[in-house]
């Protein structure tokens, strides 16, 4: 397979929907996630799960959240599909995953599709302050390859990860 990221200091990969498809229920995780929030006291109706996720630290939940999310996406992670896309690795540079799911599941799929070992830096939503589309996660990622934003490629597979490379100066390309 000719390595058509060549041209790049360095390679960074969305995790789901690019690499994998997680098998993890959206619908199941929101509904819990809704219930921690009611049970705490807090007005969770017509939240979705994301924005739930935004309000964890104002309402003093993002420990429980975080546990809860993790729980559904590592068993996700677990039962994961492999896409086409991760046929192309091993790349000939250093080669990173930057997700907006948690670090234990990137780390699950990873393994479950003997895909870790090409893989230098995995960066998660719980693995540094912010998640994407801030651009702390890929920037983070990025550095634990040692390279640099200008010549680096992120690919992924939707808005989220199109805003996060823009706003890091990274080139962006969809899957």
């Amino acid at each position: 397979m000719t390595d058509d990221y060549a041209e790049y200091d360095a390679v960074v990969f969305d995790l789901d929907g690019t690499l994998v498809n997680l098998a993890v229920d959206w619908d199941a995780a929101a509904s819990d996630a809704i219930e921690l929030f009611e049970r705490n006291g807090h007005d969770a109706a017509g939240a979705d799960l994301w924005g739930l996720l935004e309000r964890a630290d104002e309402a003093g939940l993002r420990p429980e959240l975080e546990a809860l999310l993790a729980d559904h996406e590592t068993r996700g992670a677990a039962a994961s599909t492999r896409l086409p896309h991760a046929d192309h690795l091993p790349l000939s540079v250093p080669t990173g995953v930057c997700s907006l799911n948690c670090e234990a599941a990137c780390r699950t799929a990873l393994d479950r599709h003997d895909l870790a070992g090409h893989v230098g830096a995995v960066v998660g939503r719980d693995s540094v302050g912010t998640y994407k589309p801030d651009p702390d996660p890929l920037v983070a990622t990025l550095r634990n390859l040692g390279a640099e934003t200008e010549r680096a490629l992120f690919v992924g597979d939707s808005d989220r990860d199109a805003v996060t490379a823009d706003r890091a100066s990274v080139d962006f390309r969809w899957v």
